[in-house]
């Protein structure tokens, strides 16, 4: 047995190495996945070609609605609980604790859908539904979208990414394939391309389940509720502030500033897009981190995903901005060009820190610093808050989402960096 004091720089460095090269390798398939999958997914969009401005605006309401489902928070606390178990030896208390989630979660979806029940005329008449069925698809949409990310949370706690990925790709063919069909074949509009988001998401759903069914199938044991909710509450409200801020703005545009707001929605499908592309290497980071504050070990893996997302999301918005009106030239209609290619490099320049701020909060939280969550909560209260009076326009609500994602990042990279007392 060599101490760690005995050990000499070259071996120590191996197993950096050996970390390193599978952090790229898992990344590099990962993000090919993201890639696929987000080209997939963005052919939808290419159905306002085809289909009118107003049915494309509402389709993009709906879409902003799936949005706001707490996917991002629902998968990062499964991947915490999946990989803190893994490297405890608690698969027991997993699975109990992932079934009854699981049952919790489908409940509170039924509780929601009795109350869209009771508000469908008011919702219908507010978004001006041509087809009152695309808001019951919509909620089908919503339960395998609450339900997918809690599968690829045991998923990318395991470090499957190889099944993780596939689960992307089946998701952006299913949609697309189903939509596609749906539109130029049976004449549909934006409830049809809701039916094919739907069949995308219970497609990959099906798989995510059949291949985790290991940890969520397997006998449980008791576990410490308490202490569970004290885990989860701040990994549910960090990562849904992160969430809330970046796909709010398309529902208070459409509510508040509906003339063009097709040109809102195509700006926000292709900017969004960077917080995808650059997505990979948190997800792969995540539970390295989870696991090694687990097992009380160090890891540089945080500084190496800090650099290379900064360089990739910059790289990205560069790329908006020379070749945004080529590249809505060719996803939608000539009357959207103008419009969305001048709010494109707003909204790009706006998610480059929201960018940055995802991997500082994943860092923060798969260590369990939680104090950061309340400013994080408050931070996201006051941008809804301030959206709801402050939408004079576009580029007021773009400037508003870039302050927003500025403070979200100064928040973070102030409970990163700080110097702690005792450090």
């Amino acid at each position: 047995m060599v101490s760690e004091a005995d050990a000499t720089p070259e071996m120590t460095a191996k197993p950096a190495e050996k970390q390193h090269a599978s952090f790229f390798r898992q990344s590099g398939w990962l993000m090919f996945a993201n890639v696929a999958s987000g080209a997939l997914m963005y052919g939808v969009h290419f159905f306002s070609k085809v289909i009118p401005e107003s049915e494309y605006s509402i389709f993009g309401a709906l879409l902003a609605l799936t949005m706001c489902i707490p996917i991002m928070p629902l998968q990062m606390v499964f991947a915490q609980q999946t990989a803190t178990a893994l490297a405890t030896g608690r698969q027991k208390q997993l699975s109990g604790m992932f079934r009854r989630a699981w049952l919790g979660v489908t409940l509170l979806w039924g509780v929601g859908a009795l109350i869209m029940w009771f508000a469908q005329d008011q919702l219908i008449a507010r978004w001006q539904l041509s087809n009152p069925a695309a808001l019951w698809i919509t909620l089908l949409v919503i339960l395998a979208s609450a339900w997918l990310p809690m599968f690829l949370g045991l998923l990318q706690g395991k470090q499957d990414f190889f099944t993780f990925g596939w689960t992307m790709i089946i998701n952006g063919i299913g949609r697309v394939g189903t939509g596609a069909i749906i539109v130029f074949v049976l004449g549909g509009y934006a409830a049809g391309i809701m039916v094919g988001a739907f069949l995308g998401l219970a497609f990959a759903t099906a798989l995510a389940i059949w291949q985790s069914r290991d940890i969520w199938g397997g006998p449980s044991g008791p576990f410490d509720t308490v202490a569970l909710l004290k885990q989860i509450a701040p990994l549910l409200l960090g990562f849904g502030a992160c969430q809330f801020l970046m796909a709010a703005d398309t529902m208070f545009v459409k509510a508040y500033l509906p003339e063009d707001s097709q040109c809102y929605v195509a700006a926000g499908t292709l900017s969004r897009a960077l917080v995808w592309a650059v997505g990979p290497l948190t997800a792969v980071m995540f539970p390295r981190i989870v696991a090694s504050a687990a097992r009380s070990e160090k890891s540089n893996l945080f500084g190496l995903t800090l650099a290379c997302t900064a360089a990739l999301a910059i790289m990205g918005v560069v790329c908006l901005w020379l070749l945004g009106s080529w590249v809505v030239g060719i996803m939608a209609k000539p009357s959207y060009v103008e419009v969305t290619t001048q709010i494109l490099p707003w909204y790009a320049g706006a998610m480059v820190p929201l960018c940055l701020a995802n991997v500082l909060a994943s860092n923060l939280l798969g260590k369990s610093q939680f104090a950061v969550v309340i400013p994080m909560v408050l931070l996201a209260i006051a941008y809804g808050v301030t959206l709801t009076f402050v939408h004079g326009s576009f580029v007021q609500v773009l400037q508003l989402l870039g302050a927003f994602n500025l403070g979200l990042l100064a928040i973070c990279a102030w409970f990163t960096f700080r110097r702690r007392p005792g450090a």
